[in-house]
């Protein structure tokens, strides 16, 4: 599979997303796009992750971009999440986790001394012509939308 980097093409994927509807890349030509990957629905920094892209969603529609989440869960988890916290932009089921490993979102991780395999939060943001303009990798939760936010107001 292709190596997702910085000035480079990012490949088009498609995914269903919490309405069941199929979410390409390809149907935001001309648009940028903010792709966040997150652990899991219904978490404490996913909730405040997702709360802050929800509550900037009008600055960056205003910046002509759209923001698209994507976590492992499955549909269900993500029609009850995005159900609870109002959320208004998509969120996409990756259960396989081809697109994580795609942008290479996988990582170890360790909680409670345990070791185990589960997704870094990162965010790429994709320009209008479907080139990797940006990455966050191991991103803090909070706060992040608005740090996203101002970059996409730097390329303006």
């Amino acid at each position: 599979m292709a190596e997702i980097s910085l000035g480079k093409n990012v490949p088009d994927f498609s995914l269903l997303d919490q309405n069941g509807n199929e979410i390409s890349l390809s149907h935001f030509s001309g648009k940028k796009i903010v792709l966040y990957f997150y652990p899991k629905d219904n978490t404490s920094g996913c909730t405040l992750e997702a709360e802050g892209f929800r509550d900037l969603a009008s600055e960056f529609e205003a910046l002509n971009t759209v923001i698209i989440g994507v976590s492992k869960d499955s549909l269900k988890s993500h029609q009850s999440f995005s159900l609870k916290l109002d959320l208004n932009f998509s969120i996409l089921s990756d259960e396989n986790g081809r697109i994580h490993e795609m942008f290479d979102v996988i990582k170890p991780k360790k909680m409670y001394g345990r070791e185990y395999m589960g997704t870094e939060r990162s965010t790429f943001v994709i320009n209008e012509n479907r080139i990797l303009a940006k990455e966050y990798r191991n991103v803090k939760a909070k706060g992040h939308a608005v740090e996203v936010l101002e970059f996409i107001r730097s390329l303006e």
